[in-house]
């Protein structure tokens, strides 16, 4: 297709995309839900689960086969912003006071989940249109337990921060403990990616340069960054050069987490959690936050729903797997969470929320199961199963989470540590 031809798809594309994604998530705003889940529901909608069933020849015209590469990119591009955003709301002060805690729910969410998944690999793994004949029972079984194991991390802030608990003491616990779930369940996928490519040299390559990133991040790159508040006041607009420095950071981070195999949204979301906090990140915040969540997020949902076949779920030889993979999803990882946070000495109030946040898998899930699909390690039965589990999962964990809160004393929930 010319690149001209291209162009004229992609803004077609933006606005049925950008509308359709702001219908829904009203819709799900009146429902009680977040936003986001009307969003993420919306990318469903627009492929061939609903308006390809519908409607199959207008919805392969307006999301022609030849286009899916640029819809593809600038889902990167909203995810890694979206995640730097996340990333300058990051509380360190929070984190340290809850670090034992949080390690040990994330601990428990992963290894419960891949205990799981091992007990269901071999069943799952000779049960057609799952996974690729060339995936290994125990790659398959490490897959799986990374897709359960995945907390949605951009879809846990975000619920936060419409909650009105960024930055309080459980919204920074719930945090901290999915970042860990979630970097854990990287390093894993990037085992699994290179024993299915036949190179470990890339595992090692994305844990160790993971660490070495993370630690340059943590305590380095702060000192560096303060140079970009030079010129920066708190009134007036953000300077041309300090945004534009921000961005090219933001870029080179990404790519340095996608070029060793991890994924750009750590690269953002690491960048987020060194710029100092003052003026330049507020004005950052102020600058890219509309845009970001109102046009570029929702490319990313519609890219995963473009990929997803819930007919698919109606095959009788796929139903029962995805009942277990489901049970599994919920069960597994809400109730070790809740058990951790517990033996924690959290209350029991703030334990039922964290495993209610932690099974919420949204956005994270749909990034994996993407990679997954990309590299032939699933099959679009398996691929739709999870994007199913991401949607159920996301759902359910705003009502319990709710509930829960309501139930607490006024002002508990929003404690500060």
């Amino acid at each position: 297709m010319p690149l001209p031809q291209l162009s004229v798809f992609f803004f077609l594309q933006a606005s049925v995309i950008v509308f359709t994604s702001q219908i829904t998530g009203r819709l799900a705003r009146r429902l009680g839900q977040p936003q986001v889940v009307g969003e993420m529901i919306a990318g469903v909608l627009l492929g061939p689960s609903l308006f390809g069933l519908i409607a199959p020849q207008w919805q392969r015209t307006l999301f022609p086969k030849e286009t899916m590469g640029t819809l593809y990119v600038i889902a990167q591009l909203g995810v890694g912003l979206y995640m730097f955003l996340v990333g300058t709301e990051f509380r360190f002060d929070h984190f340290r006071s809850r670090a034992r805690s949080a390690l040990s729910v994330s601990v428990a969410g992963i290894a419960i989940p891949f205990l799981l998944a091992i007990a269901l690999g071999p069943w799952l793994h000779t049960t057609p249109g799952l996974f690729s004949p060339q995936v290994r029972l125990l790659e398959g079984s490490l897959f799986l337990g990374a897709a359960i194991a995945i907390t949605a991390f951009p879809m846990l802030a975000r619920i936060i921060q419409e909650r009105g608990l960024a930055g309080t003491s459980l919204g920074t616990l719930a945090l901290t403990a999915g970042a860990f779930d979630d970097a854990a369940a990287w390093c894993i996928l990037a085992i699994v990616l290179a024993s299915f490519g036949g190179s470990w040299m890339g595992a090692y390559a994305a844990i160790g340069g993971g660490i070495a990133f993370a630690l340059f991040m943590i305590f380095v790159a702060p000192r560096l960054l303060r140079l970009l508040e030079t010129g920066v006041r708190s009134e007036g607009t953000l300077p041309h050069g300090a945004f534009a420095a921000a961005l090219v950071l933001f870029s080179l981070c990404a790519f340095a987490m996608d070029a060793i195999g991890i994924h750009a949204v750590f690269g953002g979301f690491l960048l987020g959690t060194a710029m100092p906090r003052g003026p330049l990140t507020e004005k950052l915040r102020a600058t890219l936050q509309p845009f970001v969540i109102v046009f570029l997020l929702p490319m990313f949902f519609t890219y995963s729903g473009l990929n997803t076949r819930l007919d698919l779920l109606m095959n009788s030889s796929i139903m029962m797997p995805a009942i277990g993979i489901l049970f599994a999803s919920f069960c597994g990882k809400g109730i070790a969470c809740w058990a951790a946070a517990r033996f924690n000495g959290e209350s029991s109030s703030d334990a039922m929320a964290i495993g209610a946040l932690m099974n919420a898998r949204g956005l994270m899930e749909l990034i994996i199961v993407n990679i997954g699909l990309a590299a032939g390690v699933i099959l679009p039965g398996l691929f739709s199963i999870l994007v199913l589990m991401a949607v159920l999962s996301t759902l359910m964990a705003t009502p319990v989470f709710n509930f829960v809160v309501r139930r607490q004393p006024p002002g508990s929930a929003k404690t500060q540590s």
